[in-house]
């Protein structure tokens, strides 16, 4: 087994994935990976051999655990601020993995005419939640960027995702409840058929504040429900099915 030898700067860390031995670079003044990303890593069906595209890939946290949860053939992150990409291309580096995860800095309204059309298998998102003009925007470029709709909105991501993918290629994101109807009409306009659907609850008595989706491209109407998953228990610990599925 490769030693494995992260190249960090001031401020950074590596922060243990848990998973296959990973490490990923973080740093507190920007957007830290969260849960979305890792039940999104856990909700997408990526099959042996095929090529997987992240866009907004950030700090390249999905890319990583799509690596150690498939087979697939190779991925590639796509992010837009260079400081980011650049802690990502690292982490690769760092865990050996530059062989089958290449970094791009791009923006993602630039997505199909950079890679190509009909490229990928699988296109996944983990997009800003929030649209520009609401919520409490942070005073820290990097982490508004990941959380508002600043540099590219989910119109953006769905028509380079439809672009970017071969027939019947599947999207996968993760997003917030309340933005459904708009996220599911974007969807249907661009071709991507919801097919499938999660709600995240932190708790059984409140309401969902993440959903799970996934997308294919040309499929014919037709949406299941999956059953919803609940993080927390009453004592606030992590749930049995967050422990059994996703080890936290």
């Amino acid at each position: 087994m490769e030693e494995k030898k992260f190249e960090l700067k001031p401020a950074e860390r590596v922060d243990d994935l848990q998973i296959s031995g990973l490490g990923i670079i973080q740093e507190s003044g920007r957007f830290c990976f969260g849960m979305d990303a890792v039940l999104l890593s856990g909700f997408a069906r990526i099959r042996k051999g095929e090529r997987v595209i992240d866009l907004g890939t950030g700090t390249g946290i999905l890319p990583l655990l799509l690596y150690a949860k498939t087979e697939a053939e190779h991925f590639i992150g796509l992010e837009i601020q260079p400081e980011s990409a650049d802690m990502a291309r690292r982490s690769v580096a760092g865990n050996n993995l530059t062989d089958k995860i290449d970094i791009v800095t791009g923006d993602i309204k630039e997505a199909s005419s950079i890679f190509g059309k009909k490229q990928f298998n699988v296109v996944t998102s983990n997009p800003p939640y929030m649209v520009e003009m609401t919520g409490i925007k942070n005073p820290q470029e990097p982490k508004a960027i990941a959380r508002h709709e600043i540099l590219c909105n989910f119109d953006d991501i769905a028509r380079e995702a439809k672009a970017l993918l071969v027939q019947g290629g599947r999207f996968y994101l993760v997003h917030r409840p309340v933005r459904l109807p708009e996220l599911f009409v974007t969807l249907k306009k661009y071709g991507l058929e919801p097919k499938r659907m999660r709600l995240i609850y932190p708790y059984a008595d409140r309401e969902p504040n993440m959903v799970l989706i996934e997308a294919i491209e040309g499929a014919r109407p037709m949406l299941k429900i999956e059953k919803p998953l609940i993080v927390y228990d009453r004592n606030g610990n992590y749930s049995e099915e967050m422990v059994e599925e996703y080890k936290y």
